[in-house]
């Protein structure tokens, strides 16, 4: 494919990437009021969730946040039982934030329609294909990360970092 060809590619099919990222911020916005929350509350949940326990400071420059803002943020979660603090093992002085299970239910309702219709979605494409498609996210993470930071001026977090999912638990 000649850069011409590939240039209107990418131009013909820019408009199904934008529907895509858009359902996906609707879709955490249905998410997080499912769950009676902010949507800035759930994706630091998710945050949370990749990397494992982090410190308020660090879960600020992952969610964007100063860390005044996530230090209220973390009190909102704490207060709705979505997060706990711990002192860290490493370092008693340090307090981590960990995120706390979803009864079932609440996960079911918030999640569950979006898991079983991309699990239709991801059951019509071959074995090969899905990995491209894993490629693809584990590439365009890490680069919407930047681009964010980029966009408010900010020095890109974690520059050469790979995927955020790379390490850590999951919960959903």
């Amino acid at each position: 494919m000649s850069d011409e060809q590939r240039d209107a590619l990418l131009r013909q099919h820019a408009d199904s990437y934008r529907s895509y990222v858009t359902a996906t911020v609707l879709h955490g916005q249905a998410a997080a009021d499912a769950l009676g929350q902010h949507p800035t509350d759930l994706y630091a949940l998710h945050a949370l969730d990749l990397a494992g326990p982090l410190t308020t400071g660090a879960l600020a420059e992952r969610i964007g946040l100063s860390q005044s803002a996530t230090t209220r943020l973390v009190d909102r979660l704490v207060r709705a039982g979505r997060a706990r603090r711990t002192t860290d093992p490493e370092d008693r002085r340090r307090v981590l934030v960990e995120p706390l299970p979803l009864p079932p239910e609440e996960d079911e309702a918030a999640f569950g329609p979006a898991r079983r219709r991309m699990a239709e979605v991801f059951g019509a494409f071959s074995e090969d294909e899905l990995r491209v498609l894993f490629r693809y996210f584990a590439a365009a993470a890490p680069a919407l990360r930047d681009a964010t930071a980029e966009t408010k001026g900010l020095p890109a977090p974690g520059a050469g970092d790979g995927p955020a999912t790379a390490t850590g638990p999951r919960r959903r």
